[in-house]
């Protein structure tokens, strides 16, 4: 499904991604292990189209993504949480859930929302509070659930138990351990494994922007 190939990045004069590579099939759930500053931001990134690549490629389902604009990378099927959460502090949980919803054709966002709240029915409690007011769990659970509604192939999730309270990156784990059904592929970015090491397929370590180990 994602298939990463010899990439660099550089970010400035810093070669922060050097010649990596990786794959994810479909329906893995796959794990990019590093510690701070290893590279696994900017590898998500890059497959966002968020980071220029300096060489190397990504395909998802056999196409390059460099042929495809970063606008229309969503509708593909392709859901990005980043690590910052990305939320609009102003707008409410449900509107920051829909929004991707709102520029990406052909999606039900209606529908979309519905599933968001089955998964995660604590979000459809808080759906008309605005995201400035959440906790850091809270936001982390509305990112997933705006990840959701445009990830119906793909999800990349940048360190999601990050900053978490206990209970809610328990309540994170168990909401991303039963993602794992049909053709969804998840990858997610971590500098430790506990959360998540029974959850996956395979990890991918990655060191000062470069491949460290892969295992099973």
């Amino acid at each position: 499904m994602l298939k990463v190939e010899g990439v660099k990045v550089r970010i400035g004069a810093v070669e922060a991604v050097r010649d990596f590579s990786m794959e994810a099939p479909k329906g893995a759930m796959i794990g990019l292990a590093g510690r701070n500053g290893a590279g696994k931001t900017t590898v998500m990134r890059a497959v966002m189209g968020l980071a220029k690549l300096a060489a190397g490629r990504v395909e998802f389902d056999g196409q390059d993504l460099a042929k495809v604009d970063v606008h229309r990378r969503a509708a593909l099927g392709i859901g990005y949480m980043p690590e910052t959460r990305g939320l609009i502090p102003d707008l409410t949980v449900e509107e920051n859930i829909l929004l991707p919803t709102w520029v990406t054709p052909g999606l039900d966002g209606a529908a979309r929302l519905r599933l968001v709240y089955e998964i995660m029915p604590e979000l459809k409690g808080m759906a008309d509070r605005k995201a400035l007011l959440l906790s850091g769990g809270q936001q982390k659970m509305t990112a997933l659930g705006r990840a959701l509604t445009v990830g119906t192939r793909l999800l990349l999730l940048d360190e999601p138990f990050e900053g978490v309270a206990p209970a809610l990156a328990q309540r994170l784990s168990d909401v991303i351990s039963g993602l794992r059904a049909g053709d969804l592929t998840v990858v997610m970015s971590m500098s430790e494994l506990t959360h998540s090491e029974t959850m996956l397929d395979r990890v991918w370590g990655i060191e000062r922007g470069a491949n460290m180990r892969a295992a099973a």
